[in-house]
């Protein structure tokens, strides 16, 4: 085979049969370690495209709220990549929220269907949280037991998704330090203490809730047996 060379010749060099052997033994160890690599550490990525495995690993929450008479059970199910390998890694592949009520049927189902599918599409999927944590509802939120406040149905949807993404491990569990702890724990017990009852039924041991007794004036009567009765002098209506 003819080459025709266009540019002036400055420098040459005469291969050697032992330099192709070389050459060619350096390509097969860097084919083999690359089939090598490509059959033990191949990372999968999340995608639409990817198919729903026979089992998903999954979590349920229940949640009840004041606005409703009915608890709502959300089951987020999780798809295991790369199980086995160095690169295993849990992400959620769906939602599911169930209820008695139908009254929200065809937002939760819209709704369940959407985040689906932002858990499939892949990528950075944790802004979910902030979006359905942000929702308010134009007819007030509740107070859930313990004194925090929810503005919405979604918005507590948002706080089980971010729990569930804490436990699987795709966003920090924020924690405050032990001195911001105790700080605070200062500060209440410094609270209580000023605010604290000082009257005559400061330290009674009897039930909370107890009414004044009209008999002893101590905050000791409770309904006992269809009776109200004082649990510090027995005195009682029914005589």
């Amino acid at each position: 085979m003819t080459i025709k060379i266009d540019k002036k010749i400055t420098k040459y060099r005469v291969q050697k049969p032992e330099d192709k052997a070389a050459e060619k033994a350096a390509a097969d160890k860097e084919a083999a370690r690359a089939r090598k690599e490509d059959a033990s550490g191949k990372v999968v990525w999340m995608h639409e495209k990817l198919e729903r495995p026979e089992v998903l690993i999954g979590s349920t929450y229940k949640i009840k709220t004041p606005v409703s008479d009915h608890a709502m059970y959300v089951t987020i199910n999780d798809i295991m990549l790369n199980e086995g390998t160095e690169h295993e890694h849990r992400r959620p592949f769906e939602i599911f929220i169930n209820s008695k009520n139908l009254d929200h049927f065809q937002w939760i189902v819209a709704l369940t269907r959407i985040i689906s599918a932002v858990f499939r599409k892949g990528g950075d999927i944790t802004f979910l949280t902030e979006e359905l944590k942000a929702v308010f509802d134009p007819r007030g939120g509740y107070w859930q037991p313990g004194g925090k406040f929810m503005p919405s149905i979604v918005a507590e949807l948002g706080f089980v998704v971010e729990k569930h993404l804490q436990t699987i491990g795709l966003l920090k569990n924020l924690e405050m330090d032990e001195s911001r702890k105790a700080l605070i724990e200062q500060k209440r017990a410094e609270y209580e203490l000023k605010h604290k009852q000082q009257d005559a039924f400061a330290k009674s041991s009897y039930p909370e809730g107890a009414q004044l007794c009209a008999k002893c004036s101590t905050a000791a009567v409770v309904m006992m047996d269809g009776c109200m009765t004082c649990l510090n002098c027995g005195e009682s209506k029914c005589g």
